[in-house]
């Protein structure tokens, strides 16, 4: 017996094996600071978590509808009308076990042999694993530092072929913390209203947590004529805190939602009944917490971009959201380690940093752009303040 072909087209998630292995350190005594966990470190609010206990008296522990109870899928309407001025009902939103979930979901539902999903670089792990499993191509599209990792629509022209079914906008962005602003947006837009075959996968995980004031749009929202070849995909995960609770949704055309719901119904059917029920709390109570929470995460943003920027070798731009930074160190590649050991990749790099630093990050090779690495700033200042501490020391150390 041998895995599947499908299964071999794919590999684990490079994002959870170093939180594995900063665990294990951890337990071993080892004095590492991890930094490549991609989820806030405080705790479900109250309130959410009070809707949750309140399920489980109420009974509420039974299948429910596969894609979604009729309650939360109202949340979700809601919340799509109040935040993105977006317009569905029932039968165009779907509800899963996470936004990984959503994204799975539509690309298996969808792509054939030979379609290809445009895939801009960096990207989060999953997105090219996930449309190779699904026997699709993903097409990189590579924006690096200098563009402040968000393609162009020149580039996204370029990109599109007869074979093109989806192209894949997340913002802002995990690796990067990239958003695209609502200018950007229609410029992307016009492209891909001059090609009617490709559809538009909006990846809006990161929605509530923006910086400086910057205002948040996704694609249907700024382009109308988009609106049906578009799935809007969110979650309760990271603005919410909520990320072990598992629960992704998005807003799409009735077919679509409805392949997406059989695709389910064969494989892990309902979410969590508890999780549905503390996730309408979530939608539909008091919203006063994310603007603090983004606060907070804007902090503690500028100090780990402060910090960076003052490591030799070591560039970092200033993202306008979620909870990450991407620095770019191509000038300490071909430089050698204290023990003798040369840096000829970004994975050399973060080993070298867990090794000798004790500083756990996740290798740019991870994300489709190198030599870079992606930091999680979701911990607290005093961690932060130290691992960037050690990280210049790190930087200081090659020669």
């Amino acid at each position: 017996m041998q895995p599947s072909a499908a299964l071999a087209r794919i590999k684990p998630s490079p994002t959870l094996a170093i939180t594995s292995r900063v665990q294990e350190l951890q337990r071993a005594g080892v004095d590492v600071i991890g930094l490549g966990a991609g989820e806030p470190d405080f705790d479900t609010p109250d309130f959410i978590k009070e809707a949750g206990i309140k399920a489980i008296r109420d009974g509420k522990t039974k299948y429910t509808n596969v894609d979604g109870t009729p309650e939360l899928k109202d949340a979700i309407a809601l919340k799509y009308k109040r935040d993105n001025g977006l317009t569905y009902t029932r039968d165009q939103i779907s509800v899963n076990s996470g936004g990984k979930h959503t994204l799975f979901n539509a690309m298996v539902a969808t792509l054939d042999a030979g379609d290809e999903v445009i895939v801009p670089a960096p990207y989060w792990v999953s997105y090219p694993d996930v449309v190779l499993f699904a026997g699709g191509t993903p097409v990189f599209v590579a924006a690096g530092a200098s563009q402040n990792y968000k393609i162009t629509p020149e580039q996204l022209e370029a990109a599109i072929t007869p074979r093109t079914k989806w192209v894949i906008i997340n913002s802002p962005s995990n690796p990067t913390g990239a958003a695209y602003s609502e200018a950007e947006l229609k410029a992307l837009g016009a492209v891909l209203e001059r090609h009617p075959h490709v559809w538009i996968f909006a990846d809006d995980m990161y929605e509530h947590i923006l910086f400086d004031d910057f205002k948040f749009t996704t694609i249907a929202q700024v382009c109308p004529a988009l609106y049906d070849r578009t799935l809007t995909a969110n979650g309760c995960s990271k603005a919410y805190a909520m990320t072990g609770w598992r629960i992704g949704f998005a807003g799409g055309a009735p077919w679509l939602i409805k392949a997406m719901a059989k695709l389910q119904s064969q494989s892990t059917s309902n979410p969590c009944s508890i999780a549905q029920a503390a996730s309408v709390a979530a939608l539909t109570g008091d919203q006063g917490f994310l603007k603090d929470n983004a606060a907070l995460f804007q902090r503690r943003r500028d100090l780990v971009v402060g910090m960076l920027n003052q490591a030799e070798g070591m560039t970092c731009p200033l993202p306008e959201g979620a909870f990450y930074v991407y620095p770019e160190f191509s000038a300490l590649i071909g430089k050698t380690t204290p023990s003798g050991k040369t840096i000829a990749t970004d994975e050399d790099f973060v080993t070298y940093l867990l090794d000798d630093a004790k500083v756990a990050a996740v290798q740019g090779a991870a994300f489709g752009l190198s030599p870079a690495m992606r930091i999680s700033y979701a911990t607290s200042d005093e961690l932060l303040t130290e691992a960037c501490t050690r990280i210049q020391t790190a930087c200081g150390a090659l020669r």
